[in-house]
């Protein structure tokens, strides 16, 4: 698969282990936002002991920039949750609602995969707000609040109804209070994307548009004759970036879906020493004035990328399908 000729990559990774100051073996998946004059990125860094092939560990670190290409590392993780019950917390989203800045993020717990959100004014200190019910994760908030109330965007994992396997789809809720949260419905499901197969879920959290909410999505396809494709013995998976245009008052309703991924690993930064290779996860999402698109995204599940593109062709190859 290759990336929509409407995406422009970098010609390197805008960040890698090697950018961290501190044990950082895989830097990826991160939510970048902008909040008071700066970019802000918050990235899973997982981390190895004296073996470089066995993880032991993760944290989410913190980076910062002035032009959203070249980023500035904290000398330390800004977030690690300390409880018996939670073994790590990872994948971060970041979205500012109302001048706030607010962390979705993913949870391991000894009971089953959570979801929270967390709200910070200055990445060191993070009130956390909710944590979901086990199986659900991949949480991204809406920018702002629609019929009054918050929005988010999840991937529940329904394994028994779904036959002991992945099929698992994209959901919305909604909360009065970032704590409670109801009204779920379904948004996308996995048959609905040509490129997937196993499953699909959020990405980065969504963006405003004249037209509807540019949303990207992960969609994962699964090939039981691959066999050895990073790290592991054996890794079956594809995962691919898509995109699609929801409504701005109902973002339960799909307006259009690009039937083809919009970014897809195809370059070699993308590929090389890759602990699982061929996966392209979005973060993050940031809609500028001139009406350019940056979309970050992890490669190979090891580094930490950037492309751009126009956002009225992102809307467009959603509306034109």
């Amino acid at each position: 698969m290759h990336s929509s000729r409407f995406i422009q990559k970098l010609d390197r990774p805008v960040l890698t282990a090697a950018d961290v100051p501190y044990n950082a073996r895989l830097v990826f998946n991160a939510g970048v936002t902008k909040y008071n004059g700066k970019y802000e990125m918050v990235f899973r860094n997982d981390y190895c002991g004296d073996d470089p092939y066995k993880l032991t560990g993760t944290n989410i670190g913190l980076a910062t920039s002035d032009d959203g290409v070249q980023w500035s590392v904290a000398p330390q993780p800004c977030f690690v949750l300390e409880d018996a019950e939670i073994q790590r917390a990872y994948d971060p989203r970041l979205t500012v609602i109302d001048g706030v800045c607010y962390m979705c993020f993913a949870i391991d717990t000894l009971h089953g995969l959570r979801g929270g959100i967390a709200k910070t004014e200055d990445f060191a200190h993070f009130d956390v707000l909710s944590m979901s019910l086990p199986d659900n994760r991949n949480m991204v908030l809406f920018p702002e609040k629609i019929g009054g109330c918050y929005v988010r965007l999840e991937r529940p994992m329904p394994v028994y109804s779904r036959r002991h396997r992945d099929r698992f789809d994209v959901w919305l809720s909604e909360s009065p209070d970032l704590q409670f949260w109801g009204r779920h419905r379904l948004v996308c499901a996995v048959e609905d994307v040509p490129f997937a197969n196993d499953k699909i879920g959020p990405a980065a959290p969504p963006v405003r548009t004249d037209k509807g909410w540019l949303t990207t999505f992960h969609a994962v396809e699964l090939d039981t004759t691959r066999g050895k494709n990073g790290w592991e013995d054996r890794w079956q998976k594809s995962y691919t970036a898509g995109i699609m245009l929801l409504d701005l008052h109902d973002p339960s309703k799909v307006l259009g879906i690009h039937k083809e991924p919009l970014i897809a690993c195809d370059l070699p930064y993308e590929e090389e020493d890759g602990f699982r290779k061929n996966v392209i996860f979005p973060g993050g999402m940031i809609l500028e004035d001139d009406g350019t698109v940056k979309i970050y995204y992890g490669a190979s599940d090891t580094v930490e990328c950037m492309a751009t593109a126009d956002a009225d062709d992102l809307v467009r190859l959603c509306l034109e399908n």
